[in-house]
């Protein structure tokens, strides 16, 4: 049996990179996993790689409040609450300070912090008793990348939320916590660098400087994802767990 057997998951931005191996692993470990996403052809995708038996995709923005509304009512619908949420969707780019525009910014916010709050909060309503939420942070959120403010800025936020909920959720022995990667090789990740050539020459800069002296794979942010949503970090409270390779710590 695995760490998560019986238990019910919904992984938001299911679809494809970190969030699709998560909503892997936590299927492997015994979960039923809801997976969100916008495309529908991509989310279809991913519940044959899932496992159709093992996961239901619904379709939606985590900005859009019925989206949420939706997804939630799939997971009543299913008669046995949720256990582990992982708030994973998220949309980034680079731009810079003098390139920002309101569009942009809200985008930004919109998704990754105004979405995530909402993806939280609405999941009140199901969230059973002892339950545990792992919010997708970045370490975006303690470095000065240029042209990532709005990400950089947005990721810091969700740091300081599972702080917060941490206190509030305390009573109903709800966990939050936070997991923090960086140089994850997805398919998003691959595209924000505009082209192959450019992310080769990343890849080769930070094989030289990262201490693990290579890009991390998504299935090793989800087994931390996995280690945080099961009872093996029943005493973790409102950590941010870093998972880049030493780069932040060494």
């Amino acid at each position: 049996m695995g760490q998560l057997e019986g238990k019910t998951s919904v992984v938001t931005g299911g679809s494809t990179g970190i969030g699709l191996a998560t909503a892997v692993r936590l299927a492997d470990e015994g979960a039923y996993v809801f997976i969100t996403g916008r495309r529908k052809d991509v989310l279809d995708a991913a519940v044959e790689s899932i496992g159709p038996a093992r996961a239901t995709a619904v379709v939606g923005d985590v900005s859009e409040p019925e989206d949420l509304d939706r997804l939630y009512e799939a997971v009543r619908a299913r008669g046995k609450g949720l256990d582990v949420l992982v708030a994973n969707a998220a949309v980034g780019a680079f731009v810079t300070l003098e390139q920002t525009t309101e569009e942009h910014f809200d985008q930004t916010f919109g998704v990754n912090v105004r979405g995530m709050v909402f993806t939280v909060q609405k999941a009140l309503q199901v969230l059973n008793d002892g339950a545990s939420v792992v919010l997708i942070g970045s370490t975006a959120a303690d470095r000065g990348v240029e042209a990532f403010g709005a990400y950089a800025a947005s990721k810091a936020a969700v740091r300081s939320f599972a702080r917060t909920w941490s206190t509030e959720l305390k009573g109903r022995g709800i966990r939050v916590n936070v997991v923090s990667p960086a140089w994850i090789e997805t398919p998003g990740g691959t595209a924000a660098f505009g082209d192959e050539e450019t992310f080769r020459a990343v890849k080769e800069n930070v094989a030289a400087t990262v201490p693990k002296g290579r890009f991390g794979r998504p299935e090793e942010a989800a087994a931390v994802v996995a280690f945080l949503a099961s009872e093996e970090s029943s005493y973790v409270v409102g950590v941010n767990l870093y998972v880049d390779g030493g780069t932040n710590q060494i």
